[in-house]
């Protein structure tokens, strides 16, 4: 199936159902005006001029709140549809290379000093979390940062030294076959586009305000334990007190048995105060936007999956008695009616029902019975959102491949990669072997010929594969790769580091990773350019021997000649590519293709001179 012929298709569907429901909201408004113009009129013949019975008041009246509700229950059909429209208009957005700046980027989640991650423009505007995030619950958006950080089973996010943790949440470290799983699941996901479309109508926008940590931290923690005869005695009194009050003022019963029944309500309730405070408080801030996540289980739970893993992760929302999604939406219903008593009008019946004390009970019940539950239902929800997003991704992008695991221990061989966040009209692409015979790359060229642009290829692919998504090649075989990039690496003057100081702790951080018993992808821009000739033919020389030798594969770029050099020292594990430009009627000229051996010439100076310069 064409993706942007179904996209186009469903979305003029969509935008005629939003036309729909935007004409009859406003005829239903026009109507709620003329009800009330109408109510007005019979209101003042009624009332004003006793002209007529003040019974015809009721016809207006009824039609009005009819209207009322009418209009409430359009109004969110008509949001639907126009978040329908919104999804579509995004997905071709995608596939015309438009979507920049329109999705989440996810800024919240960089880490300082990641040894990647600004290097491949994992977040911020047009990067690729931009790209891939479509999911609806902060649970998903933060397992999603941590699948683009880390590969599976690398622990903690990869850093260099001093830097702070990440704060994100998702599945524990597991062992290479979770990519195979994760494959497998993008596969099986990525022709229900009815499944991502309903999950992007489920709310406006995701609750940042909402920690999914608080919520498990509540559902696992010690329950606070009331009275047992209170579960009784209060609804009791709930039921009792108002009784007497509406038979003492039809005059059936004494003044005092009503005041007694209330004296003992206000004793209930003072010596409970600070248990009941607790457990709303406790409650009331974990609990934010719960309705969304019920609705998120409810659309998981009508799915059916083939997949063993995904089968699991179904089986993972099911509870006792019935589905994750109805016992979420009890507790939100809860906490709901618990904020009902800071209302003015109604906390003088929340006293006289024991509104506060009996919801506090029936809030600790639910943690007792499903509060250990909440982490499973947090996790299998959070990585259904993933692996659909990335379904999605797969969905839109018919001719990526999933890439090819290979057993052994640092392999990346590519036919036709390109840069996966470039439009595929003018993406170029090449032929890289790393890990069979050379384990590096040294890549020279003039300047702009697409050097880091290569670097970023690589890496942003590395990172697709581990994640489980497809990637920008025509075939793409290669080992669960840890990456390690200094691209992008720049001075601090808030911890008084200048440039060379940070990109030589990059360095370390990548030797230290290569040290690992796992394989290393490492890429590296202009490496030692903040120093003399001297000292970085040495340095460049010592830095790639030790990752090399370590058994780390990698590119290294350079405009100096002379670390091309390097690979004399390191045969056959180094090897020499380069981009070339020809100079045409006055004009650089780059084809962007990566051929064999050591540049022959610079177009430092024609640049130069292409900006008026004399040289």
């Amino acid at each position: 199936m064409d993706p942007h012929a179904e996209y186009s298709r469903r979305l003029e569907d969509r935008r005629r159902s939003r036309d729909r429901e935007e004409r009859l909201f406003q005829r239903i408004g026009n109507g709620r005006l003329a009800t009330g113009l109408a109510g007005v009129v019979v209101a003042w013949l009624s009332i004003g001029r006793l002209a007529i019975s003040p019974w015809w008041l009721i016809p207006p009246a009824v039609l009005f709140l009819a209207l009322v509700l009418w209009h409430q229950f359009v109004f969110v059909r008509l949001g639907n549809a126009r978040r329908a429209v919104l999804f579509h208009e995004r997905g071709l957005a995608r596939l015309e290379d438009r979507w920049q700046g329109q999705g989440e980027a996810g800024d919240r989640f960089r880490v300082p000093d990641h040894v990647y991650a600004d290097d491949l423009d994992i977040f911020g505007k047009g990067s690729l979390y931009e790209l891939l995030c479509t999911v609806r619950t902060i649970q998903a958006e933060e397992m999603l940062a941590k699948w683009l950080l880390e590969p599976p089973g690398d622990g903690p996010p990869a850093k260099a030294p001093a830097a702070r943790e990440t704060p994100v949440a998702g599945e524990a470290p597991t062992s290479r076959e979770t990519i195979v799983r994760r494959q497998q699941a993008v596969a099986e996901l990525r022709p229900r586009l009815q499944l991502r479309e309903d999950l992007f109508l489920i709310g406006d926008l995701v609750r940042r305000d909402v920690h999914p940590a608080e919520l498990v931290a509540w559902g696992e923690s010690e329950p606070l334990t009331f009275p047992r005869l209170l579960r009784y005695v209060a609804p009791a009194l709930a039921v009792a007190t108002p009784l007497l009050l509406v038979l003492n003022l039809a005059g059936v019963v004494r003044l005092w048995m009503f005041l007694s029944a209330l004296l003992v309500e206000l004793g209930l309730m003072f010596r409970l105060r600070e248990k009941v405070n607790r457990a709303a408080e406790a409650a009331e801030g974990p609990a934010r936007a719960l309705d969304l996540l019920a609705e998120v289980l409810r659309r998981f739970e009508r799915e059916r999956f083939d997949l063993p893993h995904l089968q699991r992760l179904r089986a993972g929302l099911e509870a006792v008695n019935a589905p994750a999604s109805r016992h979420i939406a009890d507790l939100e219903r809860h906490v709901a009616r618990l904020e009902w008593s800071h209302n003015q009008f109604f906390a003088p019946i929340a006293v006289l029902l024991l509104w506060r004390e009996q919801l506090a009970v029936r809030i600790e019940d639910w943690r007792r019975a499903h509060g250990g539950s909440v982490r499973t239902w947090m996790t299998s929800i959070a990585e259904l959102e993933v692996l659909s997003a990335l379904a999605g991704y797969s969905w839109d992008r018919p001719a990526d491949p999933l890439p090819e695991l290979s057993a052994e221990k640092a392999v990346f061989v590519a036919d036709g990669i390109a840069h996966p966040l470039m439009p595929e009209r003018i993406a170029v692409r090449n032929d890289l072997v790393l890990g069979v015979d050379a384990r590096l790359l040294i890549v020279s060229g003039s300047n702009m010929s697409g050097k880091s642009t290569l670097l970023r290829a690589v890496g942003l692919n590395a990172v697709l594969a581990t994640a489980g998504a497809p990637v920008r090649a025509r075939r793409l075989v290669l080992s669960p790769l840890s990456v390690a990039a200094s691209i992008r690496v720049v001075d601090s003057l808030a911890d008084g580091r200048s440039r060379f100081l940070a990109e030589i702790t990059r360095l370390r951080a990548m030797m230290e990773m290569a040290r690992a018993d796992r394989g290393l992808l490492f890429l590296i821009d202009e490496l030692l350019s903040g120093t003399n000739s001297h000292d970085r033919r040495i340095g460049a020389e010592a830095v790639l021997r030790g990752l090399v030798r370590r058994g780390a594969i990698g590119l290294a770029t350079t405009h100096d000649l002379a670390l091309t050099a390097i690979s004399e020292a390191l045969p056959p594990l180094v090897k020499n590519v380069h981009f070339a430009d020809v100079l045409a009627d006055g004009n650089l000229v780059f084809d962007y293709r990566l051929h064999e051996g050591v540049v022959r010439r610079s177009n430092a100076l024609e640049l130069m001179r292409s900006v008026g310069l004399e040289i």
